[in-house]
């Protein structure tokens, strides 16, 4: 009896080896054209993570650092037009001035040679009217011609014309004509509205023309900033949208402002485009050449959104490994625009619904 209940085991030992040898091993995939086929018992099945493509509110929102900036039209840097020897300065740090406000007095031998000039053709202008008017008088008595009254009045429509030329160069410094004496000196004078915040003259001091500006003024009621925004963003960026800035001197201000001009050429060096913000400054709080971090938001949209770990990369394309039918998976190309809290926009290749693989996506890589 003993022997009989060994050689039953025995057999049933034999038989389950037997049934162990034979089995498969388990095909974790295989490809059907471009679709990745994981079957029911694949171990890839537990590596893997699926989510559902779905849209959510979403508002586009682009920081960047940038400079304040005097606006141009609000900013003046005067120099002087002619060399010579500073006289009288006018003008103090942070003083307000207005267009015509005598700003320096300048000696100059170059302004005399101006004036000279300008009197002397004042004088031939004076001596041709003469003539022309002798000429006119002439022809009409039948005792010159038409060709000598001709070129005496063409004579004077040149002396004229310089001389007008010379009168309109003197409001250019806000001389009179009619006021203009031999050997006066020059005040330069202020042409906008607006504060010194820089002022480098001493008076003595030999200016000449190639000194540059030794006197910039600035209106500061309202001031640009120069944001840089990447090449990649700039679709997110609109004339008129309002903007939020921080600058450091005034840590947890929020200062608003405007989108005032988009530049219409990118920098090669850093693919950004200069975008200037608009902004009311009471006080003038904000400084030229201050830094602030700038924060444009875009309008709130409905947008489709996947986990951040559901696109990958390859050279310059983004892909997702989309879900079929269960157990079948295809590489699928999209078209990315912003993160936001962990999930990425996709602006183009998937719809509402769409299953796809949001974790483990590197295991269906490797087996491609």
């Amino acid at each position: 009896m003993k022997h009989l209940i060994l050689s039953s085991s025995l057999l049933l030992l034999l038989a389950s080896c037997a049934q162990k040898k034979e089995a498969e091993p388990i095909e974790n995939y295989h490809l059907q054209g471009d679709t990745l086929v994981l079957p029911a018992l694949s171990k890839l099945n537990d590596l893997l993570q699926l989510d559902t493509a779905a849209e959510a509110p979403f508002q586009m929102e682009i920081t960047s650092v940038g400079k304040v900036k005097a606006i141009p039209n609000f900013y003046a840097a005067v120099a002087s037009p002619f060399s010579g020897r500073l006289l009288r300065v006018f003008i103090k740090l942070g003083m307000k001035v207005s267009p015509g406000t005598p700003l320096f007095e300048l000696a100059s031998p170059d302004f005399i040679e101006l004036q000279q000039r300008f009197f002397s053709t004042k004088a031939q202008l004076k001596k041709a009217g003469l003539d022309l008017k002798r000429q006119t008088d002439l022809f009409r008595n039948e005792v010159s011609s038409v060709k000598d009254l001709e070129e005496v009045k063409q004579v004077y429509d040149l002396i004229l014309s310089e001389y007008k030329n010379l009168v309109e160069g003197l409001k250019v410094y806000h001389v009179s004509a009619d006021q203009l004496k031999i050997g006066q000196s020059l005040v330069i004078r202020s042409p906008i509205n607006g504060e010194v915040i820089q002022n480098d003259l001493v008076t003595g001091d030999y200016l000449n023309t190639e000194s540059g500006a030794q006197v910039k003024i600035a209106e500061l009621s309202r001031v640009y900033v120069a944001a840089q925004v990447k090449e990649k963003d700039i679709r997110f960026v609109h004339m008129g949208e309002e903007v939020t800035l921080e600058v450091t001197a005034y840590p947890g201000r929020k200062i608003k402002g405007k989108v005032g001009h988009i530049a219409q050429i990118l920098d090669e060096e850093s693919r950004s485009i200069q975008v200037l913000i608009e902004c009311e400054n009471p006080g003038a709080a904000l400084k030229p050449e201050m830094y602030a971090k700038i924060s444009f938001k875009g309008k709130p949209v409905n947008a489709l959104f996947v986990p951040e770990q559901a696109v990958l990369q390859q050279n310059d394309s983004s892909f997702v490994f989309l879900q079929t039918e269960k157990g079948h998976f295809v590489r699928k190309t999209v078209e990315t625009g912003g993160q936001h809290r962990g999930k990425q926009m996709i602006t183009k290749g998937l719809n509402v619904g769409d299953v796809l693989v949001a974790a483990g996506a590197f295991y269906l890589l490797e087996a491609k």
